[in-house]
């Protein structure tokens, strides 16, 4: 059944009118944060930029998601570090810490930093958090270890760790502020308009739509990828204080202020059928998520939201950004981890649009594309 987000039925205001008459000079598809942060940096640099979005802003995975504001990329820092080298990690754990500080500053209520806690389900999970704490400790990032968790975590979990710069998020209320931004600043953004690059006429063209970049670009090895989320009614009592996620990112959760309670994942119950572009939630993950909600809450509280959001993996798990075709851009395929990568990869994108190098470039190379097309794309 397809569905909408809890964050997306909250009441907004709409977005200030920017047009401008005759031809844009970069057109970005994709109102999500990518396209957003994209169009902010380049109108702040006094470019003529248009934003097109299909539906309305953040209405794809960006308000469509679990609301993790989380730093790095989706494989753990450890990982990071053996697959791209410790300068390239390093590169890329500061760019979405940094990216999580101009959140902090953009966001208002719409970001609240609190940290985020990665449990360990099993020995195997506590081992791997280990090397990643292990690892973020020795290039100087914070991160603590936990042994003692409360109940009833403690009799599900192994440990954790707490990277505690992390926060939580209302992801649309979030992406449609960053929208208001860049309309401020002189981006043009057009909601409810469909469009192919073939019909667009512009020096630069902009790819941000993360899942739906196959249908755009079908020769980037990215895989749509469905993710879907329940939320229950106000719980008796505050629970979670932070995002937390387990089993490699299979569950997660958070607490909303007004007691709700945001559970998505599991969609390791049925990895082939979740592997795809329709916007729909199952039985069978919703029929888990909910199981998991009792052993979290003690009871099954009512059930008042489901919605499932589509993004884009990449076979070795990073984002792809750059130049594809001649004047045709991308950035995406966060892996299931772009709300502070969107924001910096758009930002990234612009840059390089205006002439820029900047060096985190390197780790998302399209140029890579090429040997990736081949290989299997990572299932988690």
């Amino acid at each position: 059944m397809s569905t909408t987000s809890l964050w997306l039925k909250e009441p907004h205001e709409g977005l200030p009118r920017s047009r401008f008459e005759g031809r844009a000079e970069v057109i970005v598809i994709g109102g999500g944060v990518t396209g957003c942060s994209c169009a902010l940096t380049l109108a702040e640099r006094g470019v003529r930029v248009r934003l097109h979005e299909a539906r309305q802003i953040a209405g794809g995975a960006s308000g469509r998601n679990g609301g993790f504001a989380l730093r790095g990329a989706t494989a753990p820092y450890d990982e990071a570090r053996r697959e791209l080298g410790d300068g390239r990690a390093r590169l890329v754990m500061e760019l979405t810490e940094r990216a999580l500080d101009r959140m902090e500053e953009l966001a208002g209520d719409a970001f609240r930093r609190v940290g985020s806690l990665r449990l360990a389900f099993d020995e195997d999970e506590r081992d791997a958090l280990r090397r990643e704490h292990d690892a973020l400790r020795d290039h100087g990032f914070a991160v603590e270890w936990m042994d003692e968790l409360e109940p009833p975590l403690d009799r599900m979990y192994l440990g954790a760790i707490l990277h505690p710069r992390d926060g939580a998020l209302q992801p649309a209320r979030w992406v449609r502020r960053l929208a208001a931004h860049a309309a401020n600043a002189g981006a043009e953004i057009r909601e409810g308009e469909r469009v192919t690059i073939e019909e667009l006429d512009a020096d630069a063209i902009v790819v941000a739509g993360d899942g739906f970049i196959p249908q755009l670009l079908p020769e980037l090895p990215i895989r749509a990828t469905r993710g879907q989320v329940l939320a229950t009614e106000p719980l008796r009592e505050l629970l979670y204080d932070r995002p937390h996620y387990a089993r490699g990112g299979y569950d997660y959760w958070q607490q909303l202020p007004d007691g709700r309670l945001v559970i998505g994942g599991n969609r390791d119950v049925s990895l082939e059928t979740e592997d795809t572009d329709v916007e729909e939630t199952t039985v069978l993950v919703q029929d888990r998520l909910e199981a998991l909600v009792e052993q979290l809450v003690g009871y099954r509280p009512a059930v008042t939201d489901r919605w499932a959001g589509i993004w884009g993996t990449t076979p070795d798990l990073m984002p792809l950004v750059g130049e594809v075709r001649d004047g045709v851009w991308v950035a995406g395929g966060y892996s299931g981890h772009g709300n502070a990568l969107g924001l910096a990869c758009g930002d990234l994108v612009a840059r390089a649009i205006l002439g820029e190098r900047p060096p985190e470039l390197a780790a998302f190379d399209v140029a890579r594309s090429a040997a990736m097309r081949q290989a299997p794309v990572d299932g988690s």
